[in-house]
Parts: structure tokens; sequence; C-alpha cells
């Protein structure tokens, strides 16, 4: 077994890459949102019983937005090749 620092020295020795796999991203993106949409009704359920949630709010509605935004960049590139 070569070292790592022999495959540092002559990169050509080590095995290939694999190739990426395909990986469908709506369902990735999909599914944080629906963790963030949990997570914002667990927290305005505590709002609604008193404590101080203002932060945690702000955070799940940042966390479902960029969710958005990843759905929008996700339809976008569907099509791109992978390198």
């Amino acid at each position: 077994m070569p070292t790592v620092m022999s495959l540092l020295l002559h990169p050509e020795r080590r095995r290939p890459t694999p190739p990426p796999e395909r990986v469908d991203l709506r369902r990735v993106i999909l599914l944080g949102i629906i963790a963030w949409s949990v997570v914002l009704v667990a927290m305005s359920v505590l709002a609604l019983v008193g404590q101080q949630t203002g932060p945690a709010v702000a955070v799940c509605l940042a966390g479902i937005a960029l969710g958005g935004v990843g759905l929008l960049w996700a339809r976008r590139h569907r099509d791109d090749p992978v390198d």
C-alpha cells in the first residue's frame, strides 16, 4: 500500500476518482424546507405560550427562503451535465 507522501509526490499512482452520483436535488431541498417548516411551527407554538422565539423564527424563515432559492436553482440547472 502506497504511503500518503508517495501519493502526494506521484499523483499518477492514485486510483481514478469515481464518477459523481446523480442525485435529485429537488427532493433533498424539499426535505430541508419541510424540516424548517416543522421547526417554524414548533417555534410558533412556543411563541403562543409566551416564550421568546424571535431569532429562532427568523432563522426558520431564512431557511425556508433559501430552500426556495435552491429549488429555483435546481430547476434552472436540472439538465446540466455532470463533469
